[in-house]
Formats: C-alpha cells, structure tokens, sequence
C-alpha cells in the first residue's frame, strides 16, 4: 500500500490532476484506510486530496493553514501560483461560471429525477453523470463579445485564453471552449455560486441560461470583473486565495 499511495501522491503532483476512473484514484476513493494513508502523506507536505462527485478528476491543494504561509510570505499577498494576471483570474472565474454551474444545475436535475422515478428502495444508486453529456462549453466569439473590451481587449484576451487552455481549464477546440481536467477542482462551488448567482454576472447568465430565479442586476463587465476576483477565489487550494482585507488590492505576482 505504502508502494500505492507514494505513486498516486507522485502523480497528483507531476500531473496536477488524476481521472476518478484511474485504479489508483477509485482506491482512494472508496477504501476507507488507503484514503487515511493518502491523507497523512499528503499533509505532512501541507496538501490535501481535492475532488468532488460532480468532477471526472482528482487533484491535490493546500491545507487551509498552509494559506497564509504560502500566499503571504512574499511583499504582496498573491491569489494565485501560476502567473494569471488579474484579468486572467476573472477570465477564469467567468468561464466557470458559464460553464460549471450549468452543469451543475443538470447533473443536480438528474439526480433528483432518478430519485422520483426510482421505484425499488434498496435498488442501486447511478453514478453521476459527467462529461459531455452534462456539461456544454461556450462560444470563443461570444465570450469575447460579452467580456472582451473589459479584459484588455484581443490580445490580451487571447493570450489568457491561451494560459488557462495549458492550464488545463479549459479545452479549446475550433474556437469553441469547453471544460478542462482542473475547472470543476480548483474553485469552491459552494462558495462562488452564490456570489455569481446573486451580484457579479448576474445579469449574464440570465440571459444566457434563462435563469428567472437570478436577480438581474446591471453592472458593467469591468465592475463585474473587479467583483470577481474578490468574491470568490478563496478557497481553491495551490491555485487561488483572498488576501487578508489590508492586503486585498496587491498586486498579482
């Protein structure tokens, strides 16, 4: 076992991200004492195991009191280790938006309708459906459209585009953008859903997705943008967190 959990740990950290499907990663997801050994190992470097039923992949992140150690140990508090710049960062978080929590809304819608129509109480519970029969991407030209002036325009746009396809964000194809291994991960859903849903991009989502429970508030794309970054990029493990309140507005390193 020992042999097992320094494997699984050594991939998650060169690979950044290991399908649920993989032998290794259904191990540390249903044995109960391999899934204890993971969990030391990964903490006695400060990490954690990252994953959810609504995700294809599993990651590593920080430990909650490794945050501060790691992102204010420099001059300037940073919101995340891979060099997005500030309008990067809202990038992602828009893609996100866009892209998982309707997703979301229909592996949930699913769910509840396989509940209803389930007529033998100790029948097998289905996995959650994933991939692309749950989850649409957005249109290149679209998101431009919707966001590109706010976010620096095109040059700008397409090279953030270009860091957050490496990333592993997202998957670009024929200028249409869909869900990458790390988009569903490495942002806190229950954290930023709602900010989204009740204040910044509001107003977008409404009209994308039809949603008539949302609050449709206008806002401008660049205060949409500055909301953005700081609502919710606080608890996505090596990748983003907030800085303390003093240090909120430092700049990105």
């Amino acid at each position: 076992m020992e042999h097992e959990i320094k494997t699984l740990t050594a991939r998650l950290l060169a690979q950044r991200v290991v399908p649920r499907a993989d032998a290794l990663a259904k191990k540390a997801l249903l044995d109960d004492i391999f899934r204890q050994e993971l969990d030391k190992s990964l903490a006695a470097v400060g990490l954690r195991l990252v994953e959810n039923p609504y995700a294809e992949y599993i990651a590593a992140a920080l430990l909650p009191e490794m945050t501060e150690p790691v992102f204010g140990s420099g001059d300037a508090w940073i919101n995340n280790n891979l060099g997005l710049p500030r309008d990067g960062v809202a990038l992602l978080v828009i893609l996100w938006a866009l892209i998982i929590l309707p997703k979301r809304e229909r592996q949930i819608a699913r769910v509840e309708a396989g509940k209803e129509s389930q007529s033998d109480m100790f029948g097998a519970q289905k996995p959650l459906e994933t991939g692309e029969t749950v989850s649409t991407g957005v249109s290149e030209d679209a998101l431009y459209a919707d966001f590109g002036k706010a976010l620096g325009g095109r040059t700008r746009f397409a090279a953030n585009l270009g860091r957050l396809v490496n990333l592993g964000f997202i998957v670009r194809r024929n200028r249409w953008l869909d869900e990458g291994p790390m988009l569903d991960l490495m942002i806190d859903y229950a954290q930023l859903a709602p900010r989204i849903i009740e204040g910044a991009l509001a107003d977008v989502l409404l009209r994308r997705e039809g949603r008539h429970a949302l609050v449709d508030k206008s806002a401008d794309a660049e205060a949409d943008a500055e909301e953005i970054e700081a609502a919710g990029l606080d608890s996505a493990g090596p990748l983003f967190d907030l800085p303390p309140d003093d240090a909120a507005d430092g700049e990105t390193r």
